[in-house]
């Protein structure tokens, strides 16, 4: 049994601890409105992009002059999956629920007889994968020195990709990130990135209607290869106010725990001083009486 000593320093151990984790939850919840407004502010354009494509693709649907980034290479053997995770931890299971979406797509593909190739952004990304899939990883991008995420930074993720894609070096890419829900509620996602794949709507049918100029052919030159470094970026706000989230109610479950253990610790101190307290009584009595 811990000694009087033992259990006071432990009380006081927990509470420092206790200190930490209420200070690291204020700080999520300072950083969760900033990243959650710029999360909801990249979801208009990054939809609206996908209903004008999902339009102009429309068109070349079953066409033999199809843009390469619209149509594929014609094969489905090799896979880039694109993982975005966070650089810091202590955020519940937000990053591994990521890594297991992506674990699990890769292990399907293998099973198929499919090459995969990984590709990860984010620090504890790359430690989950690396322990199953270190042969795999062709690259290991961080952005912990990065103070506020920006396109710039997509962008060069984006451009590498495009760059390995015109090398021939995949077929398929897919981007796995975790979509925002709320403060408790992140959403693992897999999108596929290369060749791209739209969901048909009535808002994309309805995007036929318009004449386009210059061509069709030189919008999506052009916006096909930004659309890559757009999702990109979309997939980083969104982990970003997901991180903050996850972290926000992972150190408010980790206050409120380390609360109940300090009531257990004190309850446990209080009774054993009691005891103490006791048996000297009962001793100083049993010698008084003895005299």
């Amino acid at each position: 049994m811990p000694s009087l000593k033992d259990l006071k320093n432990r009380i006081s151990s927990v509470k420092s601890t206790q200190k930490i984790t209420r200070a690291m939850q204020m700080v999520a919840a300072a950083k969760l409105r900033r990243a959650q407004e710029a999360a909801e502010a990249a979801r208009p354009f990054a939809e609206r992009m996908d209903t004008v494509l999902t339009g102009l693709g429309l068109a070349y649907k079953d066409r033999s002059d199809a843009p390469r980034l619209l149509a594929g290479t014609g094969k489905d053997d090799l896979h880039l999956l694109i993982v975005a995770t966070a650089d810091r931890g202590l955020c519940g299971g937000f990053n591994s629920s990521i890594a297991r979406k992506a674990r699990d797509h890769a292990n399907d593909l293998i099973k198929q007889g499919k090459t995969v190739k990984i590709i990860t952004v984010g620090k504890k990304g790359n430690d989950i994968l690396k322990r199953l899939f270190k042969s795999n990883i062709v690259d290991a991008i961080s952005l912990r020195e990065v103070k506020q995420v920006g396109y710039a930074n997509a962008q060069e993720i984006g451009q590498k990709v495009l760059a390995m894609f015109e090398a021939g070096e995949f077929d398929v890419a897919t981007l796995f990130y975790s979509k925002f829900k709320s403060v408790i509620s992140q959403e693992p996602t897999a999108q596929q990135l290369i060749p791209a794949k739209f969901e048909e709507s009535a808002a994309d049918a309805e995007a036929l209607a318009y004449e386009y100029e210059p061509s069709e052919e030189a919008i999506l030159d052009d916006l096909l290869p930004r659309n890559v470094s757009v999702q990109i970026f979309r997939a980083l706000l969104e982990n970003g106010a997901g991180e903050m989230g996850a972290k926000m109610t992972a150190m408010d479950n980790a206050t409120r725990n380390a609360g109940e253990m300090i009531d257990k610790l004190t309850l446990n101190y209080n009774r054993q001083r009691q005891a103490q307290i006791t048996k000297e009584l009962i001793e100083i009595i049993s010698g008084a009486e003895a005299l």
